[in-house]
């Protein structure tokens, strides 16, 4: 999830951002790292870290279209810090955190599995399509990236509705949606309980789901602009021409990204009918990546989000009497 919204006195609240993990929540502001987890004792198991961000260091990277990327950048990066800290937790296990050149591996795993599922796939695929029906779709027609985004919409939706199924993935599910009632009562000023938090919806704007589902639809109409202009051939060997087209998709993910983070910001930020259509599909698919959740799962994403909270006005006032 995406937040940074002002309160209603004008003034700025701490940016916060959050994902589920395994039987628990993990919490992010500017310069805190927080994961709480409920352990099988039933009891809380919480990690804080100071964290930098690359924003913090180099603040070029804070302008729009530049900041979205960073923040998919690091929602990747604290992701798998979360997971790997919550599955230890959750069975029992001994900490053992991963050192950088195996999260650095994990981390390009999980770029490159991205990579092949919603870039390689859907394209060679595409042109199975047109070889299927005797059509020629090449890279400069509308239909193929048409088709080419169909394609990745769909993979992206079934791939969320088989783990859906699983109980596991469901509890993960449970907690995502504790995650986005605690943000909201955060967001209206709320005191942070239990039964403040439970009145709000599962589903929220800003959510990553609905990032990245955007990312994917906003990729037909950038590839459909940007493709025409490609040469048609490359020495007239397909394979080479088709490698290179799959090379340019990836890079212009980096500018799609950029785009799609400033529309969920700004259709956050103002009440534009253009801009909520563009995120209404996100929130319909949160209906499959949220579920109500249960007391005590609240309770963990409360608790995350005051400990993330209390930390980073503690660091803010250090820092200011330095």
């Amino acid at each position: 999830m995406l937040i940074s919204n002002p309160k209603s006195d004008g003034t700025q609240q701490i940016k916060v951002g959050g994902q589920a993990v395994i039987e628990g929540i993990m919490m992010r502001a500017p310069k805190t790292f927080t994961v709480v987890v409920r352990r099988p004792d039933g009891e809380l198991s919480v990690r804080e870290d100071r964290w930098r961000s690359p924003m913090e260091k180099w603040p070029i990277l804070k302008n729009p279209f530049l900041r979205g990327c960073i923040v998919l950048y690091e929602a990747l990066y604290n992701g798998i810090q979360a997971l790997t800290y919550s599955a230890q937790e959750a069975l029992g296990e001994e900490e053992e955190k991963l050192g950088p050149w195996a999260l650095g591996g994990t981390i390009a795993f999980a770029i490159g599995g991205a990579m092949l599922l919603f870039v390689v796939i859907p394209h060679l695929a595409t042109i199975g399509v047109g070889v299927l029906f005797g059509v020629d779709l090449g890279v400069r027609s509308v239909w193929f990236h048409v088709i080419d985004g169909v394609i990745k919409v769909s993979i992206f939706v079934a791939y969320i509705a088989l783990i859906s199924l699983m109980k596991d993935i469901r509890r993960v599910f449970q907690y995502h949606g504790a995650e986005h009632k605690s943000i909201h009562a955060y967001e209206r000023g709320d005191d942070l309980t239990i039964e403040n938090a439970k009145k709000y919806p599962t589903l929220h704007a800003r959510c990553g789901t609905a990032f990245i589902l955007l990312v994917l639809m906003l990729s037909i109409f950038l590839f459909t602009a940007v493709f025409p202009f490609l040469p048609k051939d490359l020495m007239g060997n397909k394979i080479l021409t088709n490698a290179f087209y799959i090379v340019v998709k990836m890079l212009l993910l980096v500018p799609i990204a950029g785009i799609s983070y400033e529309i969920i910001r700004l259709g956050d930020r103002y009440d534009n009918r253009l801009l909520k259509t563009f995120l209404l599909p996100g929130l319909w698919l949160q209906k499959l990546t949220t579920r109500e959740p249960t007391d005590d799962q609240i309770e963990v994403a409360i608790v995350a989000l005051k400990k993330t909270l209390e930390r980073e006005e503690r660091w803010a006032e250090s820092e200011s009497s330095a």
